[in-house]
């Protein structure tokens, strides 16, 4: 039986993931060169944990309560979710797609130096439906890090950790636009906090759905489902983003290292 303390903490945890697209706007307006590497590696140190906390307890759990069967269906199912979610946007509006943030500083800055109102606008647009693009992504993610923090709150502390560290570069990608299109620097910090405002969103509607129906079956199915969503998350969007940030090692290590440091939590905690 569920208590309304875990289901607060599991929606604290939501929260906080979520509104970390907030620390890009920081990272975009307060640090005039950020190491890349650094984001690189956080990245892939993101994309273990979630790798390691899908496939050594979320799978095993689920599997174990409703079936070897059932399970891969709802597995693949939950990666085919979140791809049907990804094939709707549009190549060019996709968050996935994140180009280096001083490329996209330097060929705003141009556009901005014109200072035309059709520019502007354009410019302006962008950043909305980045925002709008980013917020129905991070929709999954909230219900996969409420999901996860309901069955187990130190694996609910780690996958908000490890989708917050992802959500940094999505923040850099909504508020240079919006910046260089209305001079605000205020306005693109909100809206890029607000983009992550879904997560907390998908958690609500998660929970208020499910909870006439939850029985240890349906706790089970929850997991492996979040799993299948996290494993495409990460091998689609968090991996390939720290690639391009970085070099290949880097992201190795902070592979590994993420295992290593989930292996460790939950063998001791």
């Amino acid at each position: 039986m569920l208590l309304i303390t875990d289901v607060g903490y599991a929606f604290i945890l939501t929260i906080l993931a979520g509104l970390s697209t907030g620390i890009g706007s920081l990272i975009a307006f307060f640090i005039k060169k950020p190491k890349m590497s650094y984001l690189s590696f956080a990245l892939g140190l993101s994309g273990g944990v979630m790798l390691y906390i899908s496939f050594m307890e979320l799978l095993p759990q689920g599997i174990e309560a409703i079936g070897e069967l059932w399970g891969i269906i709802i597995l693949f199912s939950g990666m085919l979710f979140i791809g049907i979610m990804d094939f709707l946007l549009p190549e060019v509006e996709n968050p996935h797609h994140i180009v280096d943030s001083e490329c996209l500083e330097e060929e705003f800055k141009k556009c901005d130096d014109d200072e035309t109102p059709e520019q502007k606008s354009k410019l302006m647009k962008m950043g909305i439906v980045m925002a709008l693009a980013i917020g129905f992504h991070n929709f999954p993610e909230g219900m996969a890090t409420f999901g996860t923090a309901l069955s187990d709150i130190n694996l609910g502390i780690l996958t908000a950790f490890a989708i917050a560290l992802h959500n940094i570069p999505e923040g850099i990608s909504v508020s240079i636009p919006i910046f260089y299109a209305t001079n605000n620097k205020k306005k693109a910090f909100l809206y890029s906090f607000l983009s992550g405002l879904a997560e907390p969103v998908g958690a609500v509607i998660g929970y208020l759905i499910l909870r006439p129906f939850i029985t240890e079956q349906v706790i089970g199915g929850l997991l492996v489902f979040i799993s299948g969503v996290m494993i495409y998350i990460s091998l689609d969007e968090i991996l390939p983003t720290a690639h391009h940030y970085g070099q290949g090692h880097i992201v190795i290590i902070g592979i590994v290292l993420g295992m290593l440091i989930m292996a460790i939590s939950l063998l001791f905690f």
